[in-house]
């Protein structure tokens, strides 16, 4: 179950969150006095496919995994929430019950509002709702290229195109970054297996595209060959 925590005055949840980034800060602080904090823990189920879900909640600390899982057990992850991200919309625009699961990848905490205080929101400030309807588009513009990808690119090109998506740092040798989850979630994400996955990190590295290092740090060191095999998704 989540906690409640108090409200740290000077680390307003809504203050990081684009859904309420054209708000005052005046308004801001009125929005927040309507938040209910609270915190989550490492793997813990926010949620479950079919509960009663009638709460926007927006990230404010920590990462949440958005999964389904499948009639044979197979868990598949639709997407990651980081701090900003909101879920809980979809019930809140058609009233129905979620169809996947909410599972928190660290410890963190979130901003929870009531339904019922969300469409007020809307109402005195339609920015939030243009807010809203443009984080679903954006979502949806993702689901659909994610689709293609399946249909038309290899596990290889999805790869490339997810490496060069992450933050990344300049070193000696090319670009380094991090994977941000376990191999077996970014496998999960990018529709392919844990196996599969570690195959063709092990062919990007021996083909000297890339350069695996301890602790999921990865050297980008052909970003050319990353491009083109990510064009092919």
């Amino acid at each position: 179950m989540v906690r409640q925590l108090p409200l740290v005055e000077d680390d307003l949840c809504v203050a990081r969150v684009p859904l309420f980034r054209g708000l005052s800060r005046a308004e801001q602080e009125q929005v927040a006095e309507l938040a209910r904090p609270v915190r989550t823990e490492r793997g813990e189920a926010v949620y479950t496919a079919g509960s009663d879900v009638s709460q926007l909640m927006v990230v404010h600390t920590g990462r949440l995994k958005i999964t389904r899982i499948s009639a044979d057990g197979h868990e598949q992850i639709v997407r990651i929430l980081e701090p900003g991200d909101f879920v809980g919309e979809s019930a809140l625009l058609t009233g129905e019950r979620p169809d996947h699961h909410a599972v928190a990848l660290e410890a963190g905490s979130m901003c929870v509002f009531r339904h019922a205080d969300v469409g007020g929101l809307v109402g005195r400030h339609p920015s939030i709702g243009m807010h809203m309807l443009q984080e679903i588009s954006a979502r949806l513009g993702e689901v659909e290229a994610r689709l293609a990808s399946v249909i038309s690119g290899d596990v290889s090109s999805r790869l490339a195109d997810y490496l060069l998506g992450l933050p990344a740092r300049r070193v000696p040798g090319g670009l380094t970054v991090e994977l941000p989850l376990p191999k077996k979630d970014i496998a999960s994400l990018l529709d392919t297996t844990p196996e599969s996955l570690s195959r063709q990190l092990r062919r990007l590295g021996d083909s000297g595209v890339i350069e695996q290092h301890p602790r999921g740090r990865i050297t980008l060191t052909d970003l050319d060959a990353l491009l083109a095999l990510s064009a092919e998704s």
